[in-house]
């Protein structure tokens, strides 16, 4: 009974972490708009990681060990204490690797005169230069003409 319980769950967070893996696609064409650069600014972009993950791939790995651990109730404790220790280190060690990166906050005077600004990693980009902004909202990007 326990293994079956144990395989039930385990199907069903593969099955909800192929579904996390999807790509989205994109639901409006994409929107480009020329301008000049007007401001940089430095900035810190926190990383975009899905959190939860290490906790759920620990948790796995935890559970994978204590079922190789003792039989009967022993070995159902060992699954508890495994998936648990396993999810606490597994989220531990996502919070190590999820540092933030190094961005750049530019400022673009549309052709139509409208001011935006499009945070996004660093790149070679200088005031006064001509660029295209593609996309719109977190999805924006700024690129040289």
């Amino acid at each position: 009974m326990l293994k079956r319980i144990a395989t039930v769950v385990l199907s069903a967070v593969v099955a909800l972490g192929l579904v996390a893996c999807a790509p989205v696609t994109p639901s409006a064409p994409l929107e480009i708009r020329s301008g000049v650069i007007q401001q940089i600014s430095a900035t810190q972009i926190a990383n975009n990681h899905e959190t939860g993950v290490g906790a759920v791939i620990g948790a796995l790995g935890g559970l994978g060990v204590g079922a190789l651990i003792g039989s009967g109730t022993g070995k159902a404790v060992a699954m508890v204490l495994g998936a648990v220790g396993g999810a606490v280190g597994g989220n531990e060690i996502q919070k190590h690797y999820d540092k933030p990166v190094a961005g750049q906050q530019i400022f673009v005077r549309t052709s139509s005169g409208v001011l935006v600004t499009v945070t996004q990693p660093t790149s070679d980009l200088r005031v006064g230069q001509k660029v295209y902004i593609e996309g719109s909202g977190t999805e924006a990007r700024v690129v040289s003409q």
